[in-house]
């Protein structure tokens, strides 16, 4: 009774926490993520001997952090006038979707054209590119901060091997408990690029896709499409039907949007099912289940952002819990397959 009560008391304690502390935690968080990544990338310009040898770990860090700052700021610039394009446009997007109910209600002898328009009429999309506007100016706002964080992991970094040793004295402790957090951080880092990867590819060719078909700020949808997919489950499905939805504001006709649905919905199929399994292995999978309920979980407590990290933060627990005997059966109960390498 006693150990029960102790539970549900830290509990609260923690959900409290990360509930009133999201303003400092979630910035660490994507730190730590971006510093995975880097360090990612930084094993990839090893593989090549020309830079192993004559590149200090230091540059190898500060280079590819500097591309990946680079390249989101000229995709936010990028997004920002993508959404105004959208804005401009709103007229001419309410004009056609009066032509699509029309259609509709011809083809199948129905009367749902009143409904639909009052739907039409209360839907805001000036709201609705507000609010995305409102999210990207909340991450540019952390930006600097994830930066700074990012900067002093790095340097942490390079001390945290001399502090464990003289923490641990005993060589044989030290060197099991080293070789463990290596292979926690090799791991956790092999998790995130992976990741990124085929996010970035499902949302790269989501955009040639979209370009092909002619559909309007196809750059904004593409990252939508790759910002969705990091949500298990319906994040695909999201990601595939918002398009498809803007292509019927956008030509007045249901074809280009049943384009997008195979398009899009191929190369998600694709990259999600067959090729990033390939890259990822099985050790790394988590139950469809837990999944579900991480989603649900961190989605009730830091919102959208919650549902984007949901799945890294549950995979990153996974991977520590399956490097220590206590907690591996925790680990296989939450695999997929129960099979943990």
């Amino acid at each position: 009774m006693k150990n029960a009560a102790y539970f549900f008391i830290t509990a609260i304690g923690v959900i409290l926490t990360l509930s009133y502390g999201q303003n400092l935690i979630i910035p660490i968080l994507f730190a730590l993520l971006l510093w995975f990544f880097v360090k990612k990338i930084r094993e990839i310009i090893d593989r090549v001997p020309f830079f192993k040898k004559n590149f200090p770990s230091w540059l190898k860090n500060v280079i590819p952090t500097l591309i990946i700052l680079t390249v989101i700021s000229l995709i936010t610039e990028i997004l920002l006038v993508n959404i105004r394009n959208l804005a401009d446009n709103y007229p001419k997007y309410i004009d056609n979707i009066s032509m699509v109910i029309k259609n509709i209600n011809d083809q199948f002898n129905i009367n749902l054209i009143d409904d639909f328009k009052t739907q039409v009429r209360d839907f805001n999309l000036a709201k609705l590119v507000s609010n995305v506007l409102q999210s990207l100016t909340d991450l540019l706002s952390n930006t600097f901060l994830i930066i700074i964080y990012t900067l002093f992991i790095f340097l942490e970094e390079s001390n945290f091997s001399n502090k464990l040793k003289n923490v641990y004295t005993d060589k044989a402790r030290y060197k099991n408990l080293n070789h463990i957090l290596l292979n926690i951080e090799k791991s956790i880092a092999n998790y995130i690029g992976v990741k990124s990867m085929t996010r970035i590819s499902t949302g790269v060719l989501s955009y040639v896709a979209l370009l092909i078909i002619g559909v309007d700020s196809a750059l904004f949808w593409a990252f939508l499409i790759f910002l969705f997919n990091f949500i298990p489950t319906i994040g695909s499905i999201i990601a595939t039907l918002f398009p498809a939805i803007f292509c019927l504001l956008q030509f007045g006709d249901i074809m280009p949007s049943i384009m997008v649905v195979i398009y899009v919905g191929a190369i998600q199929l694709i990259i999600g099912n067959i090729l990033e399994p390939r890259f990822m292995g099985n050790s790394l999978n988590i139950s469809p289940l837990v999944a579900i309920t991480s989603l649900l979980v961190w989605g009730s407590i830091w919102g959208v952002t919650g549902m984007l990290l949901s799945i890294p933060i549950t995979v990153i627990i996974v991977i520590i819990f399956a490097h220590f005997d206590s907690t591996k059966p925790i680990a296989i109960m939450l695999s997929e397959k129960g099979t943990i390498d």
